[in-house]
């Protein structure tokens, strides 16, 4: 072999040694595809509480696979113009701001572009109670839920049913499927009738009875009753799941169910928050060429 040849050789594989490394590095190292803010309480509610732990341990090991990032505060006055403003999608895993100031910035947020996922408790609102029904845009304009009116107990699975299934946070799910226990939520508002509202998922028919008791009126034996749902004005995604049983009766508290142990269900929200994490970076462009 020429001399020429042998170096020509020897530069072409060293260009192809630093160009693998450098992908490699970049791999490793990438910055992410979007960011993630998970506001959170834990302090009410041993169930929730659960639901949190767990969902602050699932998420950063999604963060890690698909390349994202995942924060978490449960310091609610964080919901601001300016700390918001570095995020593409906030997590509301248990409850909602109560502040003016927090509220204000939070749906400011929503309305130039930002993204949102709540989980159960998010969406609870009653009057009277310690979460009274007091912020009118979030609960009938933005979630359009209105207020909680009633529940099933014991927390269990339901089967659970598409009803957009070309959407794009459920497109990859069965036509039904077993859900993880949980509390369902019945609401004061027909979401059915909300020309801004896309119903995702709601419970099958084949899930009732629905519930243990021992109330009778926290059985369900029939009705309609929407779990998962999109409001078209905004980059938003709410899932009724979020509550995981817990021995109450013993006094153990002991957790005897987890939300993030059914991988169809894990598909779900993995899916609406890639979404949301997509619809969240074009709405920021958007708005920031505006």
């Amino acid at each position: 072999m020429k001399p020429l040849t042998r170096f020509l050789q020897s530069v072409l594989h060293l260009c192809i040694y630093l160009l693998t490394g450098l992908g490699l590095i970049q791999a490793q190292t990438g910055t992410s595809k979007f960011k993630v803010i998970a506001f959170y309480t834990a302090k009410n509610d041993q169930a929730h509480i659960s639901f949190v732990h767990e969902a602050n341990k699932w998420f950063p090991q999604m963060a890690d696979k698909y390349n994202f990032t995942y924060d978490t505060t449960s310091n609610w006055d964080n919901l601001n113009e300016h700390f918001l403003s570095g995020y593409q999608v906030v997590l509301f895993l248990d409850t909602r701001p109560e502040l003016p100031a927090q509220r204000d910035a939070f749906q400011k947020y929503m309305e130039n572009g930002g993204a949102w996922m709540g989980f159960h408790f998010a969406g609870f609102a009653l009057t009277p109670s310690t979460y009274p029904q007091n912020w009118d845009w979030y609960h009938n304009t933005f979630l359009g839920s209105g207020s909680y009116s009633s529940n099933t107990w014991r927390p269990t699975s339901a089967v659970l049913r598409l009803e957009k299934p070309k959407h794009p946070a459920v497109k990859n799910l069965p036509v039904t499927f077993k859900s993880s226990p949980n509390e369902w939520y019945r609401w004061s508002n027909d979401l059915r009738k909300n020309p801004d509202i896309d119903i995702l998922l709601s419970i099958d028919s084949t899930s009732f009875p629905l519930g243990t008791g021992p109330k009778p009126h926290e059985i369900w034996h029939s009705g309609y009753y929407p779990v998962v749902w999109t409001n078209k004005k905004y980059r938003m995604l709410y899932l009724n799941m979020g509550h995981n049983d817990i021995d109450y009766e013993h006094g153990t508290n002991k957790e005897l169910s987890f939300t993030f142990a059914n991988e169809t269900q894990n598909k779900l929200i993995i899916d609406g928050l890639l979404w949301l994490g997509s619809s969240g970076n074009k709405s920021a462009i958007r708005n920031k060429k505006k």
